[in-house]
């Protein structure tokens, strides 16, 4: 019986190929033959994992976020480690979302892709929902957090921060894909939005 993480690595090479077409040429190239040969399995073993073409494109899209988040819990045990404040840790974290390589960049067309695939499809608009809401939930514990340790001030409402910054993220990274030499000037936006609710020093390693 093949082991459960070999399921799990040929789903997750299904996946990467399908993302990869989407990055290069658009949803309209994902066909399940195209994803085999990008993948370099057969058809049969793509359809044996994923059914339908949905199916894939689902686990695509539940992938490409679990991707970034596993990118940010790093930053923010790293931060965690070399003593940063939480507004630099938070501005390293949402920049995540952003285009600002070639890596991020072909994310960023993906998720863009199903996010508009999922205003027709109840089962990506789910996924794309639940990224949404987990990103705003992460933005509101740091400001939360930052109540603690001086960086923001006791009276900001955290759900509402949480709501703007990541609304900012968003329109900073579709603004940023459309024009990519505008990097600098983007990441200096984010922390700018950023700056103006952690308006404190921080005060959480003794400092």
């Amino acid at each position: 019986m093949p082991r459960t993480a070999d399921h799990d690595q040929r789903r997750a090479q299904i996946a990467d190929a399908v993302c990869e077409l989407i990055a290069r040429d658009g949803l309209g190239a994902v066909t399940v033959a195209r994803t085999a040969a990008r993948a370099g399995i057969s058809v049969g073993l793509v359809q044996h994992y994923f059914p339908t073409k949905d199916d894939m494109l689902l686990h695509a899209f539940e992938r490409v976020g679990a991707t970034v988040a596993e990118r940010v819990a790093r930053l923010i045990e790293e931060g965690a480690r070399h003593e940063r404040s939480i507004a630099d840790v938070l501005t390293a974290a949402l920049a995540e979302n952003l285009p600002l390589d070639e890596g991020r960049r072909a994310e960023f067309r993906v998720t863009r892709t199903f996010a508009g695939r999922a205003l027709d499809n109840p089962r990506l608009a789910e996924v794309d929902a639940r990224t949404s809401t987990a990103l705003r939930a992460e933005i509101a514990r740091a400001v939360t957090n930052g109540f603690e340790c001086g960086e923001v001030d006791p009276v900001a409402d955290p759900a509402l921060a949480a709501a703007r910054l990541a609304a900012v993220t968003e329109g900073l990274g579709a603004a940023l894909y459309r024009a990519p030499e505008e990097t600098a000037r983007t990441t200096e936006a984010l922390r700018a939005e950023i700056a103006t609710v952690f308006t404190g020093e921080c005060r959480q390693y003794g400092r």
